[in-house]
């Protein structure tokens, strides 16, 4: 899939930056390109000492992005960095350079649970569910020194919960309005809902990470005896210092019977009406983004049609469920 934004890197591309950051006379026995992402260009090598590595570029600066995706290749290595750190499973990071928007890390011995889901009976899919709920938790064992983005600039952080997730949903409600992209609600009232819920989004008083993109893609599974195991989480990106429920969000996006095991394996209890309502906040959120990312993304006319009607209709229920 060819995506406006992602670097076109060939395999001598590739292998200079692994030599750049890695040893210079390093020899190469494999490589392998991956398409199947939307933002930054990746490259998979083996290497003659038997290591296997990926190398991520993130898009030229000169590409017109969202406002949260400055500085997202900084955001990843900081997400990397500290998750590895609390013990999350994720790649080890071989080399990490946020100003030149490089990042290798290994290659994941498994596969993306998508790939071999349906091939997983029903009861074992709950084990794993939980299973990948609880590794999820790790992220919220790390505290940030304020909420928000970590970018440089400082924007959208805030002391409190309630500002800097204002300011989130505000930077994206003006690209939204940039393109001219019509929302199912009028954009001011997207905006008052979220002033209005302040109150009940300061109950959040420590800046946690989230990863905020668990969805299926990014998880790795691998061959445990005859069935499959959880390996390890990829593509940090999204992520913030915040509400550790936001994790839910994508982690929801499974088949409905299935997404009690994974808030059982991360909170160990089921929800309180107050987190559903934060989470429908969060969730309304990242769907704004999915609307807004179309037109950057340069998709094509099929799949922009089949994001864009998801997160609508995802939309639409929630708002009129907060009665806007």
């Amino acid at each position: 899939m060819e995506i406006a934004i992602r670097p076109r890197l060939d395999r001598a591309d590739a292998e200079a930056l692994v030599r750049d950051a890695l040893g210079a006379d390093l020899e190469f026995t494999g490589h392998e390109e991956f398409k199947d992402g939307f933002f930054n260009a990746a490259h998979a090598l083996e290497l003659a000492d038997g290591r296997h590595v990926v190398v991520k570029v993130a898009p030229d600066k000169s590409h017109k992005l969202l406002r949260y995706e400055v500085d997202l290749m900084a955001t990843e290595i900081e997400c990397f960095e500290r998750g590895l750190a609390a013990g999350v499973p994720m790649p080890r990071l071989w080399h990490a350079d946020p100003e030149g928007g490089v990042m290798i890390i290994d290659r994941l011995e498994g596969v993306p649970l998508p790939k071999v889901r349906d091939t997983i009976p029903a009861a074992e899919l709950l084990v794993l569910r939980k299973e990948i709920g609880a590794a999820a938790a790790g992220f919220a064992t790390v505290t940030g020194e304020r909420f928000g983005y970590p970018r440089k600039s400082g924007r959208t952080m805030a002391d409190t919960w309630s500002a800097s997730f204002q300011a989130m949903v505000d930077d994206v409600l003006d690209d939204i309005e940039e393109q001219g992209v019509a929302l199912p609600r009028p954009i001011a009232a997207v905006r008052a809902l979220v002033r209005a819920e302040h109150a009940l989004l300061d109950e959040v008083t420590r800046p946690a990470l989230v990863h905020f993109d668990l969805w299926d893609g990014n998880i790795f599974v691998k061959r445990d005896g005859d069935g499959w195991a959880f390996e390890a989480f990829i593509d940090g990106e999204r992520a913030f210092y915040g509400d550790p429920i936001a994790e839910l969000v994508s982690l929801q996006m499974v088949p409905e019977e299935e997404f009690p095991a994974a808030v059982d394996g991360f909170l160990g209890r089921p929800m309180t009406a107050a987190e559903e309502r934060r989470l429908a906040l969060y969730r309304s959120y990242i769907m704004l983004i999915l609307i807004a990312e179309c037109r950057v993304r340069g998709f094509d006319a099929e799949q922009e049609a089949n994001q864009r009607k998801w997160a609508t209709e995802t939309l639409e229920r929630d708002f009129t469920a907060f009665g806007i």
